[in-house]
């Protein structure tokens, strides 16, 4: 109450109903070490209520983690460690960002399937509960949280799944921002997560008429919920929000706002404390909390010994978890790469495939897998097993519980939220897949991969109308531009397979940074690099010179991404004949490009040269920025049809003849002497 008063907003009545559930999970239940917060060994805890921040730092703050009370009363203040949501990186023991609400439920599930892989990886033969790889991943979760659409493709793939090593607890106190729950919700909560394979239970402080903080009963949930390693467990905590303010508990208004000065001390004198007293942490009540320290430290020791007994006895495994928990690449792995014989045509999204293919021996932290489009995406790598019970496998798809292929179903968003979770958890490398179009399904959690800085590749195949048939309601237009606007994310669009794998080379190369790869259903040429054009090396800096102007002097620069590199090429040769010194550009990922020395950039497009085009079957929407005021940009500033491929980009204007005729309008622009009258360059 007070944190928030001070601070003059908040979300109080959360944190103050879930207290007493947090201050036992923390100090008799979660297996963490307060002066080692990062420790690979400890438990996990999600607050997945991210709005009730205060749950979790006064809990920080009670277990001597590096938190004052100073730190409490700049709750919401610039450059504190407790800002209004838990951020991660920010500070110690928060495992999560949260805010965004259903986010942490999916994260926590990929934490507990992160453990369950790594636990496969490094020690999959010892016993249930004895390996140093055991441990549990807890969350709570709000109403809000489980309203969410995305709660229920984590929910339901986290019962598929058995997740046994999970434990939510959901703050069931039937109050939201505009009061009674009963507005827009009346399911029943429990029966839906036994539907999803759960084990449930259910605690009422409410159940005798008053309301009792039945901590015992809790604890009895809690111990069950852990015991139980067969399934996930959901432990249904009735609360009342915002006990015991007298007048605003159980009340929209104690939700999201400062109680005021008359319900603090109210509140204050039921509980028997001085109203006149504010941030009162007497000593004896710190000191009996902070006694989890030595809980901790005892657990940890205790694990250390069987880490150290493992270590002894798999010393290559070791070396391996050593290097993988570090984000190190091994040496050598580069040459696993493969090398595309030019002139054949191959889609890009069917490269990806062979290269992930060619990197699974040599990078067993790297694994992943679809929102059910495996065979579309080309994300499954060849041989491996399936991440899935063995009950579940299937014909096509065999597999057991430390597999390698994850297939998350047609649950888009909780597949970005749950890479996060084992980015997050660490210990191996995600990614996930499936069309362009349905990155809108994972924005939310794509963006906060970037705002986190986690190594998750999202694999977005059929990037563009090139996918034909399927229509306008496939077709990305808008996408790329959309993604590029979320800061902290690379997004990737090769031009053929050379380029698709030395773009999964530097993408892997990234540890603090999400990617996105921009991927073709169709076959584009393998371009022959002896053939006067660049090594596909340039991708690596994001934007190269593919040719130059065969005087070394261009007039005119087409920027090209993707397949679209192959009109711009065509049009070039025409340029030429014509006369017209022309240079292309690939231009895969401009957040690479924009991050190289302003030297190269400029090698790359001189600002001498003004006439410029854009290419690329999308909206022009950012290339303003690239092509400068005499820029053109050949692009799609509409929707798709349904028809094959060649069909659209011609109707469509996305042709060498169309870059020929935007590099005259642009040239023209540019006042370049002799450039002639322009040609209307359509769309």
């Amino acid at each position: 109450m007070d944190a928030v008063e001070e601070a003059g907003s908040g979300h109080p009545g959360t944190a103050m109903s879930l207290a007493p559930a947090a201050y036992l999970l923390f100090q008799r239940f979660l297996r963490h070490d307060p002066t080692d917060p990062t420790w690979s060994g400890r438990d996990r805890f999600v607050l997945s209520c991210g709005h009730s921040s205060l749950t979790l730092y006064i809990q920080l703050y009670l277990s001597g983690y590096p938190m004052t009370l100073e730190d409490l009363k700049s709750l919401r203040k610039w450059g504190s460690l407790t800002p209004g949501h838990p951020e991660h990186g920010h500070t110690a023991g928060v495992e999560t960002t949260t805010g965004p609400l259903g986010q942490g439920i999916a994260n926590a599930v990929g934490m507990a399937m992160a453990a369950r892989r790594e636990r496969g990886l490094f020690d999959p033969d010892t016993a249930p509960g004895e390996s140093p790889f055991d441990h549990t991943i807890w969350a709570f979760v709000s109403d809000g949280d489980i309203e969410e659409g995305i709660s229920h493709e984590a929910s339901a793939l986290a019962g598929h799944q058995k997740l046994g090593n999970l434990v939510v607890l959901y703050d069931d106190n039937h109050i939201s921002i505009e009061d009674d729950t009963a507005i827009a919700l009346s399911e029943d909560v429990q029966a839906r997560y036994a539907a999803y394979g759960w084990d449930v239970h259910q605690v009422d402080w409410t159940v005798n008429g008053d309301y009792e903080e039945n901590v015992g009963a809790l604890a009895a949930a809690l111990e069950a919920s852990r015991a139980e390693t067969e399934r996930p467990s959901f432990i249904a905590l009735r609360t009342i929000i915002g006990w015991p303010a007298p007048n605003k508990k159980n009340t929209g208004k104690i939700h999201g706002s400062a109680l005021g000065a008359e319900e603090v001390a109210a509140a204050k004198k039921v509980m028997g404390l001085d109203p006149e007293v504010s941030f009162d942490v007497p000593e004896d009540v710190l000191e009996h909390a902070r006694q989890v320290v030595d809980r901790g430290r005892a657990l940890h020791a205790e694990w250390d010994k069987k880490y150290r007994a493992w270590r002894e006895a798999h010393g290559q495994r070791a070396a391996e978890f050593d290097r993988i928990s570090a984000r190190r690449l091994p040496a050598g792995w580069t040459s696993a790469l493969p090398e595309f014989e030019a002139g054949k045509d191959i889609a890009t999204r069917a490269a990806s495939g062979q290269i992930l293919a060619a990197l699974a021996p040599v990078l067993p932290e790297l694994w992943g897998g679809s929102a059910d489009l495996a065979e579309s995406n080309n994300t499954t790598m060849k041989g491996e097993p399936s991440f899935i019970p063995e009950e579940f496998q299937t014909k096509e798809f065999p597999g057991h519980r430390y597999g390698r292929t994850l297939h998350f179903g047609v649950r888009e968003h909780a597949m970005g939220a749950i890479c996060n979770g084992i980015a997050l958890h660490g210990g191996t490398r995600p990614y996930g897949g499936t069309f362009l179009i349905f990155s809108d399904y994972m924005r939310p959690a794509v963006r906060l991969a970037a705002l986190m800085k986690l190594p998750v590749t999202f694999v977005w195949t059929h990037d563009s109308i090139g996918l034909g048939e399927d229509g306008p309601t496939h077709q990305p237009v808008e996408h790329l531009w959309a993604l590029r606007a979320i800061p902290g994310l690379d997004v990737v669009r090769p031009a053929d397979a050379n380029e698709t794998v030395v773009a999964w080379r530097t993408i892997l190369e990234h540890t603090d940074r999400p990617a996105g790869l921009a991927l073709t259903r169709q076959k584009l040429p393998t371009y022959d690099r002896g053939d006067g054009l660049a090594s596909a090396e340039g991708v690596a800096k994001g934007g190269y010179v593919l040719v130059d102007a065969a005087n070394g002097r261009p007039e005119v620069i087409l920027i090209a991404t993707g397949s679209e590199v192959e009109p711009a090429l065509e049009a070039r040769a025409t340029l030429e004949a014509e006369g017209t010194p022309t240079r292309v550009v690939s231009m895969p990922c401009l957040e690479w490009f924009d991050a190289q020395e302003d030297a190269y950039k400029q090698q790359v497009l001189p600002p001498s040269v003004t006439a410029r085009v854009s290419v690329e079957a999308g909206v022009g929407f950012g290339w303003r920025g690239y092509i400068g005021d005499a820029g053109e940009s050949v692009s799609l500033e509409h929707f798709g049809a349904s028809a094959d491929y060649k069909t659209l980009f011609q109707q469509f204007g996305i042709t060498a003849e169309r870059v020929v005729a935007a590099a005259h309008a642009s040239l023209i622009k540019a006042g370049v002497h002799g450039a002639g009258r322009g040609e209307t360059t359509g769309n």
